[in-house]
């Protein structure tokens, strides 16, 4: 199956991942100008009325750069829909996104039949993420265009299953738009996703560790110091399993070596020092040792580039 038009932008098979906090505007459009998706979660956007003040700031910027940049024009941008049913701005969200008619919805933590048909409606095109076949399917059946196989190693809340695995199961039957998200940070990692049978890389935690980022600057610094082995995996901070990085648990007062289990679905966890998930206790995927500097987002993409082609080359495709 061919991918939709709207990908045909991209420079480098790549979806920036929406970064709870940390994405903003200003990451957003460096991503989409260097030629790659850019998102972010809508609930960054506080309180809900400024997601119509960004959603019009990242549409004006990247409409001026097509018109300045006609050989090079931006890639698409996607804003990411938490659909879990404690999520109270979900209807609202929708109907600003529907105002801007945005080009992509990605879809976390619930399949819903009514916002890809929502989507649908306004000609966007929606990706759900998925972390096994199980989900996958039923995301599918409620409509969604795409899939995000979120495997081992991947930032934030994370699955348990091998990239290969993942990937393997989902294409024995799903023959759409799939990216895949798990430690990617390079292009060379970009094109062995595309190897396995992905259409893209799906990159989070490399772009937390750019000038752009709405990130402290010693959560930045934990991405340029980190490595695969600073990272720890737990359901403690909000229910659900995820990868966060070993030194913000520890500045937090917490032995990241003897977390307890948390009740499933348990959102709201502050610790007894007052620290709270993803404002002090930072997501992170297990490919950070590839990123040795904070620098632009463009920049980085930049990087991939190179990689991906170099790569590419190396192998004679």
């Amino acid at each position: 199956m061919s991918l939709p038009p709207i990908f045909d932008r991209l420079r480098l098979p790549v979806i920036g991942a929406p970064l709870f906090i940390v994405s903003n505007p200003a990451l957003v459009i460096a991503q989409c100008q260097a030629g790659i998706v850019g998102s972010f979660p809508a609930l960054n956007a506080r309180p809900q009325s400024q997601l119509d003040e960004w959603l019009h700031e990242i549409s004006e910027a990247l409409a001026a750069w097509d018109r300045d940049h006609p050989d090079t024009p931006a890639a698409p941008f996607a804003v990411n829909q938490i659909v879990y049913r404690s999520n109270d701005r979900f209807e609202a969200d929708v109907a600003t996104c529907e105002k801007w008619k945005v080009p992509l919805v990605i879809t976390s933590l619930g399949a819903r039949e009514e916002l890809n048909t929502a989507v649908h409606g306004w000609g966007g095109i929606t990706l759900h993420d998925v972390i096994d076949d199980r989900f996958a399917r039923k995301a599918v059946e409620k409509g969604a265009d795409g899939l995000i196989a979120v495997a081992w190693g991947a930032g934030g809340h994370a699955g348990r299953l091998s990239p290969f695995a993942l990937v393997q199961e989902i294409r024995a039957w799903f023959d759409g738009p799939l990216a895949l998200s798990g430690a990617i940070a390079t292009g060379g990692a970009v094109l062995a996703a595309q190897a396995m049978g992905a259409d893209f890389g799906y990159i989070g935690s490399p772009f937390i560790a750019t000038a752009e980022a709405r990130a402290a600057d010693a959560y930045k610094q934990g991405i340029v110091e980190g490595r695969a082995a600073d990272i720890v995996y737990s359901n403690l901070f909000t229910g659900i399993h995820g990868n966060y990085l070993r030194a913000s648990i520890v500045a937090s007062g917490m032995d990241p070596d003897n977390l307890p289990e948390a009740e499933p679905e348990a959102m709201n966890f502050q610790s007894s020092t007052g620290a709270k998930a993803w404002r002090d206790i930072w997501g992170s995927g297990q490919g950070i040792g590839a990123i040795d500097r904070v620098q632009p987002a463009g920049e980085l993409v930049a990087r991939m580039i190179d990689e991906y082609r170099a790569a590419r080359a190396r192998l004679a495709l």
